[in-house]
């Protein structure tokens, strides 16, 4: 089995896993098979089967309860907060269809500052502000708003911007984010959101403040976010 591939083990058992989700074949709350049904099945050793749902985990597909096993995650997505990883990728990894609205756009001559962990950061002007719905299989997951370096991306007021941020950087400015620190806070999304996510009912959310960097202390863009709660687990990974 998977002979002829030169992708690891653990990846490939894992995509099979994933395919089994996104098929139907296994549905939200239903049990996966475990590290011994794995090594039995693929003929792998523990340490592979192991890394195999680990992977799985860590796509968001799954979820770990400990003494019982690993189960199909419900229809949450789990985004990682300890990783740079786009809404556009994150919707796809989760086996939805993304899709974006831009609600807002133009320019910040006065620039834009936040204090995100305690930090003060500043961007001079002018500075680019966008602000964007971001669907998930039509269904609203997140209010965007961004603010980016002019002199960076000095095209960007005539770029199409429903796509991914991140891959624009990249493809057409040559700006690659390198590291990126935030702050998330609890909050209620009521009635003052209802227009965007459309909920009749106040809902838990979270606020996402971040400053991406494309270089050391070089600035690209700053975050203002909010996310649905009741659609979005953050998972956070500490090294001891």
């Amino acid at each position: 089995m998977f002979r002829g591939s030169s992708l690891p083990k653990y990846f490939l058992i894992s995509q099979e896993i994933i395919q089994q989700i996104q098929s139907g074949k296994l549905q939200p709350g239903m049990k996966v098979p475990s590290e011994n049904q794995i090594i039995a099945r693929y003929g792998v050793s523990n340490t592979t089967a192991r890394k195999a749902l680990l992977e799985t985990e860590k796509s968001g597909w799954v979820v770990k309860i400990k003494g019982k096993g690993t189960f199909v995650r419900s229809g949450r997505v789990l985004r990682s907060a300890t990783k740079i990883l786009s809404f556009t990728r994150n919707m796809v990894e989760a086996g939805m269809t993304p899709s974006t609205r831009v609600l807002e756009r133009g320019i910040v001559p006065g620039g834009y500052a936040a204090v995100i962990n305690g930090r003060r950061y500043a961007m001079k002007g002018p500075v680019y502000r966008i602000r964007r719905l971001r669907l998930g299989d039509r269904i609203p997951m997140l209010l965007e708003e961004r603010y980016i370096c002019l002199e960076l991306c000095p095209q960007i007021p005539g770029d199409d911007l429903e796509g991914s941020l991140y891959h624009l950087y990249e493809s057409k400015y040559g700006r690659r984010l390198i590291e990126i620190h935030q702050m998330l806070h609890a909050l209620i999304i009521d009635e003052r959101y209802r227009e965007h996510f459309e909920n009749s009912e106040a809902i838990p959310g979270f606020q996402l403040q971040g400053v991406s960097f494309c270089g050391k202390e070089i600035i690209l863009e700053m975050e203002c976010s909010i996310y649905r709660g009741d659609k979005y687990s953050f998972a956070v990974r500490a090294l001891g």
